[in-house]
């Protein structure tokens, strides 16, 4: 006689689970019973244990996601505290800068008044050196011509004293003497005049010489003090500008390119600084006017540097507290072309340069969204705003409120997309950022 599967298996479980039965009485004295084979019984002890560990594991996976999901909130609220003392820090220290860059363009003002004081006085000593020395030949000539006719007059004398004594040796009962003394008298009359007149010249000659050895003097001193007001400023210039050429370079904006475009364009009152020049007779400037020179070269470079800063959008989109999202660069497989900001909604979003309104209006999955056109060929991309405050054509300034923060087209939540293009090409916003907070 064949055993049936199911048999087999109770027979298998018999040895654990022998067979049960469960006896019933009914109110009408009716006894029945319920059969449990050990199969069964098997059956009912690993399902109950099976729902058992099931319901331990699930609430020990719900627990432990309830505990990690704390953490991370508290994590993130740590890091979001942290970020914004530091943001804190950061702002400070620009402010702190901001404050040292205009102590040091008061500083430039003064040290360039000083220099147009210095020249002022340098050109009229070299006015009064050269009339000193115009003065001290004439004089010079004078006295030689002076001396000349002395000596000339003192031969005459002589040779008339001569032919007197002679014509008196020889006529002297023709001629008096008193007309030979009167002669003599005249004679010595003239050579005295001569000598006094010399000795004035002298004098006089010994005056302009000290007046020129004090104007020597006085020209040495001012030289020197200008040799050190050129070296404070040449060092002063260096540090300046060095920072704000690293700028630009950091910012993807090549300097010699950028000035270039600027002179083109150039509308600062006054124009550019002009080379000093001291002669008009094709002279070769002297070295300090070749350093003055080169220092003006070098102010009007800064200067230059001082109206691309003020075109270039270096400033910052937001200046409420804010997190960032989403960095530049390849997400999801595709290229993310600018940055993200996170803050609450509503949050004003303001131009970070001046520039002209190109899109204020809808576009596709950036939502509500503002272009603003500036110089050099760039171009400020500002997405996802719940309110626009400008319109297109509007002409905007560097810090104005263009829009308010929303979480318009396709986006995951209320965020700031800003995008910088130079020339149409996506370039990364925090080289702008980041240059602009390392030098202001």
């Amino acid at each position: 006689m064949r055993t049936r599967p199911s048999d087999r298996i109770h027979n298998f479980f018999e040895r654990w689970f022998p067979e049960q039965r469960l006896f019933l009485r009914s109110e009408s004295e009716q006894t029945r019973f319920i059969r449990l084979r050990p199969g069964t019984q098997a059956l009912v002890l690993f399902g109950s244990a099976a729902t058992i560990a099931w319901a331990i594991l699930a609430s020990s996976v719900l627990l432990m996601e309830s505990i990690g999901a704390g953490n991370a909130r508290e994590q993130a609220q740590r890091d979001q505290a942290l970020y914004e003392e530091r943001l804190n820090a950061l702002s400070l220290a620009r402010e702190s800068a901001e404050v040292e860059a205009l102590a040091a363009h008061e500083r430039f003002n003064a040290a360039l008044e000083q220099i147009s004081g210095m020249q002022s006085q340098l050109l009229t000593s070299e006015d009064r050196r050269r009339e000193l020395e115009t003065g001290i030949g004439v004089i010079q000539t004078t006295l030689r011509r002076t001396m000349q006719e002395r000596d000339v007059a003192r031969d005459e004398t002589e040779q008339a004293v001569a032919v007197l004594e002679g014509r008196a040796e020889e006529e002297g009962e023709h001629n008096s003497l008193a007309e030979v003394d009167t002669t003599v008298a005249f004679l010595n009359e003239a050579l005295e005049r001569t000598a006094e007149e010399r000795d004035d010249m002298l004098a006089r000659a010994e005056m302009a010489l000290e007046e020129a050895d004090a104007a020597k003097f006085e020209r040495d001193l001012i030289l020197d003090r200008n040799d050190k007001i050129f070296t404070q400023l040449e060092e002063a210039l260096t540090v300046s500008v060095a920072p704000l050429e690293k700028m630009f370079t950091k910012a993807g904006l090549p300097p010699s390119r950028l000035l270039d475009t600027v002179k083109r364009g150039y509308s600062g009152q006054g124009g550019p600084l002009m080379p000093i020049t001291f002669s008009t007779k094709g002279v070769e400037p002297t070295p300090d006017e070749s350093r003055a020179n080169s220092l003006l070269k070098g102010l009007d470079r800064m200067n230059l540097y001082r109206i691309a800063a003020e075109k270039a959008p270096f400033g910052m989109p937001l200046k409420d507290s804010f997190r960032f999202t989403s960095p530049f660069g390849s997400r999801w497989g595709r290229m993310h072309n600018g940055t993200d900001f996170a803050a609450s909604h509503g949050t004003p979003i303001y131009s970070t340069a001046d520039g002209v309104v190109t899109k204020a209006g809808w576009h596709s999955g950036f939502g509500r969204m503002v272009k603003v056109r500036h110089e050099f060929g760039i171009e400020t991309w500002y997405a996802h705003m719940s309110r626009l405050r400008v319109s297109e054509g509007q002409r905007v300034s560097k810090g104005q409120r263009i829009g308010d923060m929303g979480n318009t087209g396709r986006s995951t939540g209320t965020h700031l997309h800003y995008e910088v293009r130079v020339n149409g090409k996506p370039t990364n916003p925090m080289n702008f950022i980041k240059a602009a907070k390392d030098v202001f």
